[in-house]
């Protein structure tokens, strides 16, 4: 299996036309059956590696998704990282703040969730749904309380500053940060949330809203090509993945998932000698019988 990473990362600073992007690539499998075997091998990969992650407990790894509705965010979580010890990853899901959480800054809620050393932290929607929905819907920013200094012309610029000031402090002190933008054709969307209503045990996932935020496709196009534009970062990537093929899409983000991890150099801790002789002596004593 080959993915350029390149293919999909967005370049520091340069400007996104999200049109521009595909949303459909030839896949990396070539039938059903080898999806599975890919997905596997790389499910199986990334369970070593978080694993070696742990023991070492020198970095960590924050995976974003951001996406339209539909378009597979929680199918890739619960696909690529099925094999991970839930001991040493943590998936949060951001829906609306809460009353106590519109109390702080924008970045609050968010930065209690982050990943230790040594652990896989996943976010389901982030701190950039505070320029994404917000920016699409001027009526949430108004609700936030803001001080009205903080409230007027530049506050996405000035809050797309705060959030590359965060992520590079969490770069420099050991945290990878990856974020994936799976980015899905209005026809795809459209043939999902049919799926959706016309399959019962699919009823619960569909909302009228849904519709509705659909009429505002463009809008939320254009946020998305200010923020992807201003915050991928060589240290702080993101990658436009094609979410038209929920199944390209997973291993696609899998690969690069493991790519990340492999890039650590990691090893498990030196055992020193004084340890080896201590732990020969206990196992002396336990084949014993002994303690």
């Amino acid at each position: 299996m080959k993915v350029d990473p390149d293919s999909f990362r967005v370049r520091s600073g340069r400007k996104v036309n999200l049109r521009r992007w595909a949303t459909r690539v030839k896949p990396v499998y070539d039938s059903a059956k080898e999806y599975r075997r890919l997905l596997e091998d790389h499910v199986s990969e990334l369970s070593r590696l978080q694993r070696l992650l742990y023991a070492s407990n020198e970095h960590a790894i924050l995976l974003i998704f951001q996406a339209m509705d539909a378009a597979g965010k929680d199918g890739a979580i619960a696909h690529v990282l099925s094999g991970v010890n839930p001991q040493g990853c943590e998936v949060t899901s951001f829906k609306h703040p809460s009353a106590a959480e519109l109390e702080h800054d924008f970045l609050w809620r968010t930065t209690r969730c982050l990943p230790g050393r040594g652990r896989i932290g996943v976010f389901n929607r982030s701190y950039y749904e505070e320029v994404l929905i917000v920016r699409v819907h001027p009526e949430i920013l108004r609700g936030e309380g803001l001080p009205r200094e903080a409230d007027g012309s530049g506050i996405w610029k000035k809050r797309l500053h705060s959030i590359r000031a965060l992520e590079k402090h969490l770069s420099r002190n050991g945290t990878k940060i990856l974020k994936f933008f799976l980015h899905l054709s209005p026809d795809e969307q459209r043939r999902r949330f049919l799926d959706r209503i016309d399959d019962p045990d699919k009823n619960w996932k569909f909302s009228g809203d849904d519709v509705t935020e659909r009429l505002r496709w463009s809008d939320y196009m254009s946020a998305y090509e200010h923020c992807l534009g201003a915050t991928s970062t060589k240290a702080s990537p993101w990658f436009v993945v094609p979410a038209d093929d929920k199944r390209n899409a997973r291993l696609i983000i899998s690969h690069l998932v493991i790519a990340a991890l492999q890039g650590f150099n990691m090893s498990y801790p030196t055992v020193t000698r004084a340890r080896r002789k201590e732990l020969q002596a206990i196992r002396r004593r336990l084949a014993r019988g002994e303690g």
